[in-house]
């Protein structure tokens, strides 16, 4: 994280965190949504209740309209990440096996470091490549150690490419939206533009919310509210305070905590490989967030 005469930033260390875990929710809440409630009309349930929760917010907080400047980096984000993304990934998921998208997904963060040192001239730090490289062999034994007997087809692994593209392009672009805009004004309008897009899917949306149990309705609001409104909220925060690159990096801690917390909610106990995976992911991430120590003034 981004760091101060005095040391880490511990408040947007704090915002990262809760971010990773509301976004690991989210991969087991969706899985159980998924079975009611098809992929555009989920993405689109849990935008129209994130655009909700982050409108009620913007108007006591408020802020208002973003600046002009602000605006290119917003409507990319908003077409790219809180669009494509997750329409791309809800039906990647319905095609592709554990172990094959935890290695297609996890291109992500090393788009978003490559893109970053790029197009945000933040450079390409060998530590930063370090963990990354290390994360992404983590995520891949996570995924391979907690997938099944299913099997990959071409449709799923070029949906969840387009994912990974998504949230890396969105990335990159809303991080020079957050140095002219609030990361609430950011996130809500980012947020909206992608329920735009994913307004389409209104009519499918309407007829299987219908239909489904309450329970998977209640599993929609929490996605809008809590793993989008909040967690795409406190990433903006913690993006505004460090690179593209190191924050991509962080998200290598998320298949550890889905292997976790499927194991604690559905009772799937995660294999060896998943373990390995997971102290790997975690060597990843505290390799490319560590500090480089400057060498010492002669006195």
């Amino acid at each position: 994280m981004t760091t101060t005469g005095r040391g880490t930033d511990y408040r947007a260390l704090l915002a990262a965190g809760v971010t990773i875990v509301l976004w690991a929710s989210a991969f087991v809440v969706i899985r159980d949504a998924g079975e009611h409630i098809s992929a555009g009309a989920l993405a689109l349930g849990r935008l129209a209740t994130g655009a909700l929760a982050l409108g009620a917010f913007l108007l006591m907080s408020r802020q208002g309209l973003p600046p002009r400047a602000a605006w290119r980096g917003i409507a990319v984000s908003g077409v790219t990440w809180f669009g494509v993304y997750m329409v791309a990934l809800n039906a990647g998921e319905q095609h592709i096996d554990a172990g094959t998208a935890a290695l297609v997904i996890n291109l992500g963060p090393i788009l978003m470091a490559l893109l970053g040192g790029w197009l945000l001239e933040e450079g390409f730090p060998p530590r930063l490549m370090v963990g990354l490289a290390c994360g992404f062999a983590g995520a891949v034994l996570v995924g391979f150690g907690s997938s099944g007997e299913g099997s990959a087809n071409l449709l799923g692994v070029l949906l969840c490419v387009l994912a990974a593209a998504g949230s890396a392009i969105g990335v990159v672009a809303q991080k020079p939206a957050l140095r002219h805009a609030s990361a609430l004004q950011v996130t809500t309008f980012g947020n909206a533009i992608g329920a735009v897009v994913c307004l389409p899917f209104a009519g499918t949306l309407a007829g299987e919310v219908a239909s489904a149990p309450a329970g998977t309705v209640l599993e929609v609001v929490y996605l809008g509210l809590f793993p989008t409104a909040l967690a795409f909220s406190t990433w903006a925060y913690a993006l505004s305070r460090t690179t593209a690159g190191k924050m991509g990096a962080t998200t290598y801690l998320v298949p550890v905590l889905v292997v976790l917390i499927s194991w604690l909610v559905l009772d799937e106990i995660p294999a060896a490989l998943s373990f390995a995976g997971g102290a790997l992911c975690l060597a990843g991430v505290w390799v490319s967030r560590r500090r480089t120590r400057e060498p010492a003034e002669e006195g």
